[in-house]
């Protein structure tokens, strides 16, 4: 038993039961495999407040202990080998297509081969824009969300652009699978959104939350299994909301490990929560001209559909 305070536990659910020790911590913090492996040998992450093995299989009920996080990543670095995939480029902004499975910016469990450091490499001048740590950036995805995203070139673009989300001048479209049918064909999930007062790692719908709005609109429905694939546009941009809002609703999203998607045993498991940033609109920062975007879904998820039709 270690000495040390547990200063966040993360109760297993049944959908990480038999899982690896190190690979369900990986899931339910967003740090990498190696990273939960020197914690789990410094005995940093114990579980039912005892130290096991990285192949220590869990099951459901068990409860994860953790003692501390990686160190905080230094200024990012430029690296030529993260792919840049562009749509749109001019002096002020560029708008790229993010992969799956790519992390926007450096972070815990992240410290390098993020988006951000293939940005620098081919954009140096945005290590002077915004945030030190996460420079050029106007918005984020989630790891495993692929799609559009904007990246500011220029100081004065970064702070027109950061000006225009928090008054909902960008819009951005979003394609989900999620479990379930929905009751209406279209609708607005109005509810706000904090950390999560029994697991801080996750969102979660709750008072004192901040405001957070996801209007949705269903496409298809699917019937064995029960599925529906639907659009949905942020009013807000909160940290997961698309996921937490869906899951508040009793729809999470198909393969979302985190908020309530992953079904064990069922025939639908995608490799990666079912979500992309399909459309992104706003007015030029310099101009005042209209950009608007829209990337098709990736192929992973095409054969979903597919498989589905």
């Amino acid at each position: 038993m270690s000495e040390r305070p547990v200063e966040e536990e993360l109760p297993v659910p049944a959908s990480l039961a038999g899982e690896r020790v190190d690979r369900a911590v990986a899931l339910l913090t967003g740090w990498s495999r190696r990273e939960v492996q020197d914690l789990l040998a410094e005995q940093a992450i114990l579980v039912d407040g005892e130290r096991v093995a990285k192949s220590h299989r869990l099951e459901e009920g068990e409860v994860i202990g953790l003692l501390g996080a990686p160190p905080a990543p230094g200024v990012p670095a430029p690296d030529p080998s993260v792919p840049v995939v562009v749509r749109h480029e001019d002096d002020d902004v560029v708008v790229v297509a993010k992969p799956p499975g790519l992390v926007v910016h450096p972070g815990a469990g992240h410290p390098d081969g993020t988006l951000v450091n293939g940005l620098l490499a081919r954009y140096p001048e945005v290590a002077e824009v915004g945030d030190p740590q996460r420079p050029g950036i106007v918005h984020r995805l989630d790891r495993d969300t692929s799609g559009l995203l904007v990246v500011a070139r220029t100081p004065d673009a970064y702070e027109a652009l950061v000006e225009a989300l928090a008054e909902h001048r960008v819009a951005r479209d979003y394609l989900a699978l999620v479990w379930g049918h929905l009751d209406a064909p279209r609708g607005v999930i109005d509810a706000p959104i904090g950390r999560s007062v029994r697991r801080p790692t996750r969102m979660a719908v709750r008072e004192g939350g901040r405001r957070a709005r996801t209007s949705y609109e269903v496409r298809e429905a699917f019937a064995d299994p029960a599925v529906s694939f639907v659009s949905c546009a942020l009013e807000t941009g909160r940290t997961h909301q698309i996921r937490v809002h869906l899951q508040a609703i009793g729809h999470p999203v198909v393969g979302d490990p985190v908020y309530g998607g992953h079904r064990p045993g069922s025939p639908l498991a995608p490799a990666r929560p079912f979500l992309h940033a399909a459309a992104l609109a706003f007015a030029h920062p310099r101009t005042g001209a209209p950009v608007r975007l829209e990337e098709p879904l990736p192929a992973d998820l095409t054969e979903v559909l597919a498989a589905l039709r």
